[in-house]
């Protein structure tokens, strides 16, 4: 969903308010819901997925300015952001939050354990510590996997197909998220029985990006992982623009990367969690517990392929790799 869609659909639902009578308004209560989202507030993607959180609350009855109000914080990548924003939802006292990702729910827990959160995309809750099981969250969370660590073995298995020649991997990562170290050692364990030497290259800033890029590029038959993070998706030009310059075939956790240009992406459909995590809300507004609710897993995962970036790369993509995609960019 692009941003003018997003705007659309929030000033519809403002307008749709306006024509229902005094009288109902008056007698229907006005529920809040917080929103905490990791990204910048401007990320199409981000835009997107929220658009689709508020498209699964009218489906079930909610409508922005007659009986719901939304409160929304943006983190940008950074903690201290995402830790203020947290701070300021729950002092709002809203009746639920959606947590965009697992990495916002701790910030949230740190300063209530009672306010009710459904997580849209989360990668490790139990050993976040921000549920007990999956089956039983049995705390004030609940909501959605984004996917098990061991899909990112996948990411490297993709990038063999692709480059059978490569024998050097970089693994674009945030030091600082703890979902990632779990995605390195996955890809570390993978790694071993190819015989391909990893590294990594650091997400904090920009400048780190160029730095780790252009020293990884230098020696030849190399290839990069982008491991799930909030700075790779809010640095994700600079990336596309680096790995471009240096010509490195890149695989991906996410389909928007790929329809912008990336070259190949292995992941679940982002947009379609925050439309059932909608559902999740609409329960806790009307009287279940997080602590009830099991965590559920994707539905869907999408292989997107962008041919006209492995021509540009000079890479073949095998047929098998092309009759598996569930859709191929040309």
């Amino acid at each position: 969903m692009r941003r003018r869609d997003f705007i659309t659909l929030l000033g519809g639902a403002m307008a749709s308010s306006v024509s229902w009578p005094l009288a109902a308004h008056a007698q229907e209560r006005v529920r809040r819901i917080g929103v905490l989202m990791n990204t910048l507030s401007d990320e199409p993607e981000a835009q997107a997925r929220v658009a689709a959180f508020l498209q699964g609350l009218q489906e079930v009855g909610w409508s922005v300015g007659r009986n719901l109000r939304i409160e929304t914080r943006w983190g940008g990548g950074d903690n201290a952001r995402l830790r203020k924003g947290a701070v300021e939802l729950v002092a709002l006292n809203p009746d639920v939050i959606l947590a965009g990702t697992g990495g916002t729910v701790t910030p949230i827990q740190e300063v209530s354990r009672t306010m009710p959160i459904v997580f849209a995309q989360a990668i490790d809750p139990v050993g976040a510590g921000n549920i007990e099981t999956l089956a039983r969250p049995n705390t004030n969370a609940t909501g959605f996997l984004q996917f098990e660590y061991s899909l990112s073995a996948k990411w490297l298995e993709l990038l063999k197909e692709l480059m059978p020649q490569v024998k050097r991997v970089g693994v674009l990562r945030d030091p600082g998220n703890a979902a990632g170290i779990g995605q390195w050692a996955v890809i570390q364990a993978a790694a071993q029985p190819l015989n391909i030497e990893l590294s990594t290259v650091d997400l904090r800033t920009a400048s780190d990006i160029e730095r780790g890029i252009t020293t990884f590029a230098r020696i030849s038959d190399g290839g990069l992982i982008a491991v799930v993070s909030a700075r790779g998706q809010v640095h994700r030009e600079l990336i596309a623009t680096l790995v471009a310059r240096h010509r490195l075939p890149v695989v991906y956790p996410y389909r928007f990367f790929v329809a912008s240009g990336g070259l190949i992406s292995y992941g679940p459909d982002l947009v379609s969690q925050y439309r059932r995590a909608a559902g999740y809300v609409d329960r806790i507004l009307k009287g279940e517990k997080p602590a009830d609710l099991p965590v559920q897993a994707p539905t869907k995962y999408e292989l997107v392929i962008n041919l006209k970036t492995a021509k540009a790369l000079g890479l073949e993509v095998p047929p098998m790799l092309l009759a598996r995609a569930d859709e191929v960019i040309e």
